[in-house]
């Protein structure tokens, strides 16, 4: 039994950033060839963007942008070069934001998650993520089935036909949310069913915390986390290193300081960017909302692509102070015209029952004057007044945090 889904997965870094980026100008060619991207890279010539430099200096497509883009060109908001017609599913999800399954193998590239996590060909799954509008059911069944497993089609809830299927089919595995999960573990313990033939679970959609993770192995799983949305499918993967995720294969995923779409320094928190490289549906810089962090070095397991510390929280920090919404843009302007500063984190409290902000600013030489100079970058930015504090370069969190509110609920 081989420990890696195929050689891609153990190449040297340069060979795959290599061959990543020869494929990039096509792929920019074919994503041009609708609306959307044509207006958003027009003047960029497809053939120049050859490296990490040249992609960065491209615009972001943010996520939380898609509803409006879609409700104003309906299906696809223009960012899709096909007809709906030329895909095999058609699906929703909140916002509204529509997204549409292509018909090549593997369409969600989920079955070299389903492999790292132990998943192997003739393997029965019980599969429980939602089969409705949303894709995420299909997700992971399209990607079990393309590494050649057997899927029940289980869905959440209903736990009492599920152990019928269990006892009856005897899945190894398991897919689906952490809490679904020890739901259907408790409530088999209860009724006295016997599901101890799922040994091994890939597990998505929720927080997996320590506590939780020593209980699921207590009781014989081995289970592992991937990350992914509806937009791009599985994007990263915990392997049996279980030391961070490893980035998908086919992705070229960019740390950027949230409010910008400039890289952070290696190791730094800052929004995942992720471009996608399938022609048919190309993603080019989207700028999904999540925060993580790049880890040095490769994974002990022998996957050399890079890896990252996995869900870090949300980029979008937009907060409203008295009556005004400041966003992570706002703060990295500030950055921009006083290239000299280190981080900054915009610190919103209340004070006498008002909104008070406190702009941090790591700075290795502080005057009065600099100080003042912020102030006023801060006003005319933001349209609101607030302090200034310049501290010593280093000292603020590496949390990708730009606007932290502290002000205590009501």
């Amino acid at each position: 039994m081989t420990d890696h889904y195929d050689a891609l997965e153990t190449r040297e870094p340069a060979a795959r950033e290599a061959e990543l980026f020869s494929r990039l100008p096509g792929v920019l060619r074919q994503a041009m060839a609708a609306p959307a991207y044509a207006e958003r890279l027009r003047g960029i010539d497809p053939a120049s963007v050859t490296d990490r430099a040249a992609l960065a200096a491209l615009p972001l497509l943010r996520k939380s942008d898609l509803p409006a883009l879609h409700k104003a060109a309906p299906p696809f908001g223009g960012l899709v070069p096909g007809p709906p017609g030329s895909f095999g599913r058609l699906f929703t999800s909140p916002g509204p934001i529509f997204e549409p399954e292509t018909t090549r193998a593997d369409p969600w590239r989920g079955a070299r998650a389903l492999f790292a996590a132990g998943f192997r060909p003739g393997d029965v799954v019980l599969n429980t993520f939602s089969y409705h509008l949303t894709p995420g059911g299909f997700i992971f069944d399209a990607s079990a089935r393309a590494l050649g497993c057997a899927v029940i089609p289980a869905g959440p809830g209903n736990t009492e036909a599920q152990f019928e299927m269990i006892e009856a089919y005897r899945p190894v595995g398991y897919s689906g949310t952490p809490d679904f999960l020890k739901i259907l573990l408790d409530a088999a313990d209860s009724a006295g069913r016997d599901i101890s033939s799922i040994k091994r679970a890939l597990v998505s959609g929720a927080a997996f915390p320590k506590s939780l993770q020593d209980e699921i192995k207590s009781r014989g799983i081995d289970a592992y986390q991937a990350f992914g949305t509806a937009d791009l499918g599985l994007i990263a993967f915990e392997t049996s290193s279980h030391d961070g995720m490893v980035v998908n294969e086919d992705l070229i995923m960019e740390i950027v300081r949230p409010g910008t779409g400039a890289p952070v320094a290696g190791g730094e928190v800052g929004e995942i960017v992720v471009t996608s490289l399938d022609p048919h549906h190309p993603w080019i810089r989207l700028a999904i909302g999540d925060l993580t962090a790049a880890l040095p070095g490769s994974s002990p397991c022998g996957r050399s692509n890079m890896r990252i510390k996995g869900w870090m929280g949300r980029a979008d920090q937009t907060t409203k102070i008295k009556g005004m919404f400041v966003r992570p843009e706002q703060i990295a302007e500030i950055g921009k015209r006083h290239p000299e500063l280190g981080r900054l984190r915009l610190v919103v409290t209340r004070e006498g029952e008002a909104d008070v902000m406190t702009l941090r600013a790591e700075c290795g030489s502080p005057s009065e004057g600099l100080q003042g100079a912020i102030a006023a970058a801060l006003r005319a930015v933001a349209k609101l007044g607030g302090n200034v504090e310049l501290v010593g370069l280093g000292s603020l969190p590496n949390d990708g945090k730009v606007i932290a509110d502290e002000r205590k609920p009501a």
